[in-house]
């Protein structure tokens, strides 16, 4: 017997973060969390993208700089 696959969002979102909103974490700040997963910090200033390991969300960090 095999079981039905969980269907997936479509939807891929994407945010740019501005370096005053570091520290980066997923779901962002003003995010309700009544629906969402743990709260995580991820390490964009490495890389200067990173993706949530749990809902998949990209985020970009606009130019260092300015």
């Amino acid at each position: 017997m095999s079981l039905p696959l969980k269907k997936r969002s479509q939807t891929k979102r994407y945010y740019e973060i501005s370096p005053q909103n570091l520290p980066l974490s997923c779901p962002l700040k003003t995010s309700a969390l009544w629906d969402s997963h743990p709260r995580v910090y991820l390490p964009i200033t490495r890389t200067s993208d990173v993706t949530c390991p749990y809902c998949g969300t990209e985020y970009f960090l606009k130019d260092k700089t300015s």
